[in-house]
């Protein structure tokens, strides 16, 4: 399961609504950085035949199946700190992260 908090929930589809298209967000990982892995956060118009969807407060979260065991159990949030805003991803299966914050290890 893969679930965001209403704060990330309410900007999700603010942003959605901005867009005047799209259905939901598809996120996923990269290879990158130093611990190995990086989220990626895209909106979504037309899923893929072979996405996992999980139903969330006014949007769909699509994700590719390679990708679902390293998500599971995450929870997609929204935070500002100081002058600096934007998603934060709580993954049960990380181990670590870079000393920077962009990558993380499982």
């Amino acid at each position: 399961m893969i679930s965001a908090t209403p704060r990330a929930a309410s900007k999700i589809v603010s942003n959605l609504s901005r867009r005047e298209s799209g259905i939901g967000i598809r996120l996923g990982t990269t290879t990158t950085g130093c611990s190995g892995f990086a989220y990626v956060l895209e909106y979504v118009d037309t899923p893929l035949k072979t996405d996992i969807i999980h139903n969330s407060d006014g949007f769909k979260i699509f994700v590719d199946p390679k990708d679902q065991v390293i998500l599971n159990g995450l929870v997609i949030d929204y935070v500002r700190e100081g002058l600096n805003e934007g998603f934060r991803f709580d993954n049960p299966q990380e181990k670590d992260r870079c000393g920077c914050g962009e990558s993380f290890r499982i």
